[in-house]
């Protein structure tokens, strides 16, 4: 009896923790990510490209965006950080010879990352979501 209980007990046992082991796995943030947000004063619309590393709990990359002029404007990530889903990081980005910090908090699914955005305006603190879509291109 006890052996027979032992055998069925050691399927069980091992789907458990493969069950486990696959909820507790973080999303994988490396890749090329995109979204738009709406252009200035009711321009076209800018397409945004972000490409993550993640290793371990280290997030690294860049973040492409149209700049002022036309050109794209590609800026490096800082402090970035993978807790499970929960990814974050800063963009710096200068103009005029004023700094402006943006913060970028979400949660990372297999084709999308959602969160939120804040940062600084004349004072004032600025909130906004994103939603980035993961692109087809290689990591």
């Amino acid at each position: 009896m006890r052996m027979q209980l032992k055998k069925n007990l050691t399927p069980l046992l091992a789907l458990t923790i493969l069950a486990i082991g696959t909820a507790v796995q973080a999303a994988d943030a490396t890749g090329t990510w995109g979204w738009t947000r709406p252009g200035r004063n009711g321009g076209a619309d800018q397409k945004i490209t972000l490409k993550l590393k993640a290793d371990g709990e280290k997030l690294t990359g860049t973040l492409s965006s149209p700049g002022r002029d036309g050109q794209t404007t590609e800026t490096a990530i800082a402090e970035g950080k993978v807790k499970g889903e929960e990814i974050s990081f800063t963009v710096t980005r200068e103009f005029n010879g004023n700094k402006m910090v943006s913060k970028y908090n979400g949660k990372v699914s297999a084709d999308a990352i959602k969160g939120k955005i804040e940062s600084e305006r004349n004072g004032q603190p600025q909130s906004r979501d994103w939603e980035a879509k993961r692109s087809d291109e290689k990591k």
